[in-house]
């Protein structure tokens, strides 16, 4: 292999997980807002249901009833975090950053599920609910797991950094 082919392979290869976690999205809040109506409820399991819900703010509903405003906003940092990831990735090497360029991946995947939310629609729509009798945990979906997964595997790759480091640490010793 050349130095030139060399110098190109970058992490961008796990930009794969990037469609389908999009389209399980998009897919899943349509089904959602074609068969449901705002608050409906379906209860799966006891801690488990569907609740068909529209988020005009950030997780847990911040800045939800904020004037408007926060929608274009959260759309150029979901747009501005994505085009960031996209260049972290063009930096990494293709070898030995998995964990963390599949993180960058989840993450920008999630932020362009809820950015497109945003764009077309002025919401988000969340739909899982979890709940414990009277207590509920604010509804999410797919792309809010993906950023959750994503944002797990970077804490995971940081750790794992550190933990290299202080092995190198101690073996220079």
């Amino acid at each position: 292999m050349s130095n030139k082919t060399a110098a190109r392979e970058t992490a961008t290869h796990w930009l794969w997980l990037v469609p389908p976690v999009v389209m399980a999205d998009q897919l899943s809040k349509w089904l959602i807002a074609e068969y449901l109506e705002l608050f409906s409820r379906i209860e799966l399991l006891s801690m488990l249901g569907i609740t068909r819900l529209h988020n005009t703010g950030a997780a847990f509903s911040f800045l939800a009833n904020a004037g408007g405003w926060q929608r274009w906003f959260f759309v150029l940092l979901g747009a501005g975090v994505t085009v960031m990831i996209l260049v972290w990735l063009r930096k990494l090497p293709s070898q030995g950053q998995g964990v963390l360029a599949a993180g960058l991946a989840l993450v920008a995947s999630g932020a362009l599920g809820n950015v497109i939310d945003r764009v077309w629609h002025g919401y988000v729509l969340d739909f899982i609910s979890v709940h414990y009798g009277d207590w509920y945990f604010p509804a999410f979906n797919i792309a809010d797991i993906a950023i959750t997964i994503g944002a797990g595997l970077l804490i995971l790759d940081a750790a794992l950094e550190y933990i290299r480091s202080r092995a190198g640490t101690s073996e220079s010793k």
